[in-house]
C-alpha cells in the first residue's frame, strides 16, 4: 500500500465518521453507553476532530 493510498483511505474513513456524527445531530438520534446518555455536544467535538483529520489526510494524499 502506498502512502497516497493510505492517506486517502484514512481520510475517507474519518470523513465517514464525521458525516455519521453530523447525521446523529441533525436527526436527533440518542446514544446510550452503559446507561449513560451521550450529549450532543460530544458529537460536535467528534465532527470537528474527524473532519479536521479527514481534511489533513486528503491534503497529505494530494501532496504525496
Amino acid at each position: 500500500m502506498t502512502i497516497r493510498t493510505f492517506c486517502t483511505l484514512a481520510a475517507a474513513i474519518f470523513a465517514l465518521i464525521a458525516l455519521l456524527q453530523l447525521s446523529r445531530i441533525v436527526m436527533g438520534w440518542s446514544v446510550t453507553l452503559n446507561g449513560f446518555d451521550v450529549p450532543f455536544w460530544a458529537s460536535w467535538i467528534a465532527v470537528t476532530v474527524a473532519g479536521g483529520l479527514s481534511f489533513v489526510g486528503f491534503r497529505a494524499a494530494m501532496r504525496s
